[in-house]
């Protein structure tokens, strides 16, 4: 019965071991890495933001950025590759084929500015102005300047892509190299000189090839546009803006773009500008994970995604603009079925998730039980088994002592009556004998004592006769 003990007290301490390790395990946090760029970037600052303020939280999941000098095309690479979990993408210049859409990072417009002029005051300045075309729709830039604001070729992309629906072939299109010199001016072409969108003001305006125009590709509420708008205003004299009014065409001819509009007055400004609201294109920014990243890992990271939004937007505007994704079938972009669950309010409970785990687990405790209860009754049987050989002997003893010849046999009845004894009162010390069974043992014992005494008295008063000797033949 010890050793049954210990078994079943073994697998209760199993069993709790087994329940404390996996809860331990499914309370340490999940890390994920996020893989952004360019280095310094407002994308690499919202991620980093959002790492910490997870750590602090305390959050189920963590994040680890991986931060790629190459940007956007080098995340997507990651993606693919299996280098990272998550990835902040934009969307022409590809979507990853391991990638699927967590969150729309940021919303971006294309914004075509056309710079004020500065106010003639000779009469020379005023006869060399009369005599250029004022930039008022995107037909006007070809023989013209084009600051594009950074130097992603994403941007030179998008902007063949403008230039294209208006009948400005690619090849018109030249593109100057840094610090590059040309002529101001090249009949028949798009001169593209790009700005360093660090300092975007400073580059505008000390340009050594003053840009007619310019073209902007971010947020609505970007500081780089903000800054180029106002590199742009002179005198006070607010620039104005080129509406793309085939935006819906060059959205169907390049689904990667999507047609918009700028609201009026969304740059501010006094006037606030736009004065009226400008037709263009926009492209995303997405945030996508591996396809094979789990469901309930997924959820869990998107739940605290849009949890700490808003609380980072004192440390990092920009954190304001991350948005749900478009969860139907026929939506722009194929959805990660974790971040989905989330948003359509489909997420899983602890027992929905865990529901097959627990039924086995009860499953396998029950059957344990069962054993252990099976273990524990075959011990019992075993230990009835032996009480009943034991009163089984002594009624032996009782037989063997009424026909016993001599003492000496009276004599070994009695130690084994005895040894019983001893065994009878190990069972009571170990508290492994019960009530009926103690009263058995008694009533055997005082039996065989009687019997044994009876025939002890019997045989010193009547010795046994020596029995005749034989005569010889």
């Amino acid at each position: 019965m010890r050793h049954t003990w210990l078994i079943a007290v073994a697998g209760i301490l199993l069993c709790a071991g087994l329940g404390a390790f996996a809860f331990y395990y499914m309370s340490q946090p999940t890390t994920l890495t996020i893989a952004v760029g360019p280095p310094n970037s407002e994308d690499a600052k919202v991620v980093q933001a959002m790492a910490a303020q997870l750590a602090r939280d305390r959050a189920s999941v963590r994040l680890r950025p991986i931060i790629k000098d190459g940007g956007t095309r080098d995340t997507m690479l990651a993606i693919d590759q299996g280098d990272v979990d998550l990835a902040v993408v934009r969307r022409d210049i590809g979507m990853p084929k391991d990638g699927l859409t967590v969150a729309i990072w940021r919303k971006n417009v294309a914004v075509f500015i056309v710079p004020a002029q500065q106010e003639a005051k000779t009469r020379a300045e005023k006869r060399a102005a009369a005599k250029i075309q004022k930039i008022e729709k995107m037909e006007h830039l070809l023989g013209r300047r084009l600051g594009v604001v950074g130097r992603s070729p994403s941007n030179i992309v998008l902007l063949k892509a403008v230039l294209t629906q208006y009948r400005i072939s690619a090849d018109n299109v030249v593109i100057l190299e840094a610090g590059q010199e040309a002529k101001p001016n090249t009949p028949g072409k798009v001169t593209v000189v790009q700005f360093d969108p660090a300092n975007v003001a400073s580059a505008i305006r000390e340009a050594k090839i003053k840009a007619d125009a310019i073209l902007a590709v971010g947020p609505v509420s970007s500081s780089i546009t903000a800054d180029a708008i106002a590199a742009a205003t002179r005198d006070k004299t607010p620039p104005t803006f080129l509406e793309l009014g085939a935006s819906e065409a060059i959205a169907e001819r390049n689904p990667v773009y999507e047609s918009t509009e700028i609201k009026a007055g969304a740059f501010g400004g006094a006037p606030p500008q736009p004065e009226e609201t400008v037709e263009t294109i926009g492209v995303n920014h997405y945030l996508v994970a591996r396809r094979k990243l789990g469901d309930d890992v997924t959820a869990d990271f998107t739940k605290n995604l849009f949890g700490i939004r808003q609380i980072l937007t004192s440390e990092v505007p920009s954190s304001a603009k991350i948005e749900t994704p478009d969860t139907s079938k026929d939506g722009p972009v194929q959805v990660h079925p974790g971040a989905a669950a989330y948003i359509d309010g489909e997420l899983k409970t602890f027992f929905d998730r865990y529901n097959d785990l627990l039924y086995w687990g009860l499953m396998i405790f029950s059957l344990f039980g069962s054993a252990l209860a099976g273990l524990a009754s075959y011990s019992k049987s075993d230990d009835r088994l032996r009480r009943m050989k034991s009163l089984d002997k002594l009624l032996e003893i009782i037989s063997s002592a009424r026909s016993a010849e001599t003492m000496q046999q009276l004599d070994e009845l009695q130690e084994a009556s005895d040894r019983i004894h001893g065994d009878m009162v190990r069972q009571v010390e170990d508290n492994t004998l019960d009530e009926a069974g103690l009263m058995a043992f008694q009533v055997s014992f005082e039996q065989s004592r009687a019997a044994i005494s009876d025939r002890r008295a019997y045989l010193m008063n009547n010795p046994p006769r020596p029995r005749a000797a034989v005569a010889s033949a």
